[in-house]
């Protein structure tokens, strides 16, 4: 009887057994089946972010042209062109960054090419204006150009002499910087003179006066500071102040920009900048500018 009643309990430990490994088996199923499905829809998250991106950037492009082609419509239209050429120079800046960016910095940009957009209905309807009021001068002044014929010899003989009068003016107004120095400061203020070595190197110090000029008018200036190495890059970021302005006519990167009032008192201007990196070894030039010319330049060499 003992030996009998030995077995069933035998028998019921192995099926407990066999149960809790059926169990283990179907949490493992469960769990692979999970940790698959969690790859899949990250995959296709990702996907569906670089599709997202490509057409973001698409639609970036798309918006560079249509700026492009405003600009150029509106500026021969007599309009005011200043609005578009900055969303055009922010346009620019986000195609040569790295595709590579956040859902956030993502959607971000989305919002900016939504807003970019809006700004293309609106210059379209600026457009249309701009066009009714030059049809409308146009017929006024097929009118008028009539009288003036008698006038017009004289008239373009005064035109000539006031835009040469003007720009003599303009070019006697310029400004020009003077005894321009580039130090290097290092980390305890100390100055060195060119060329550098990187470990002396913390900040670029540039230092200028503004020479007397009895024609150009007391006025707020914007300096612009460009370093240039030895195979033409600016050194350039947007971080530290780093954009574009334009010089004979096409977008140029500087290095940065300072507001100043010109006084016309020979004033001293001193600009220290810290690219937060080494330089390369080799020579750079440092341009000044302002009112898109430029009014001075220096070089430093880095060993």
């Amino acid at each position: 009887m003992a030996e009998e009643a030995t077995e069933p309990k035998r028998g019921n430990k192995s099926a407990i057994f066999i149960a809790l490994l059926l169990v283990i088996i179907l949490v493992q199923s469960i769990k692979i089946y999970l940790d698959y499905q969690e790859k899949v829809e990250v995959k296709e998250q990702l996907a569906t972010t670089e599709e997202d991106l490509a057409s973001t950037m698409q639609k970036l492009t798309d918006i560079q042209a249509e700026l492009n082609q405003k600009i150029t419509e509106i500026e021969k239209l007599g309009g005011d062109v200043k609005e578009l050429q900055k969303a055009k120079a922010e346009v620019e800046l986000e195609l040569k960054r790295s595709n590579k960016r956040s859902a956030k910095a993502l959607q971000e940009l989305k919002d900016r090419v939504e807003g970019y957009q809006e700004l293309l209905k609106l210059k379209d309807q600026e457009i249309e204006k701009l066009k009714n009021v030059n049809s409308q001068l146009f017929s006024e002044n097929t009118t008028l150009k009539t009288k003036q014929n008698k006038l017009s010899d004289s008239i373009v003989n005064l035109s000539k002499n006031k835009d040469e009068l003007a720009s003599k003016v303009a070019i006697a107004s310029q400004l020009k910087a003077e005894n321009i120095t580039i130090k290097a400061v290092n980390s305890k203020g100390k100055e060195r003179d060119s060329p550098f070595k990187n470990r002396q190197l913390q900040k670029i110090k540039v230092d200028f006066n503004l020479a007397e000029n009895k024609v150009a008018p007391i006025e707020g200036k914007k300096i612009i500071i460009r370093i240039i190495d030895e195979n033409g890059q600016v050194i350039f970021d947007v971080a530290k102040g780093s954009g574009t302005f334009i010089f004979n006519g096409k977008e140029e990167f500087y290095t940065s920009a300072h507001e100043i009032l010109f006084d016309n008192t020979k004033q001293k201007l001193s600009y220290l900048y810290e690219k937060g990196s080494e330089y390369a070894a080799g020579k750079y030039v440092v341009e000044i500018f302002t009112d898109n010319y430029k009014i001075g330049s220096g070089q430093f060499e880095i060993k």
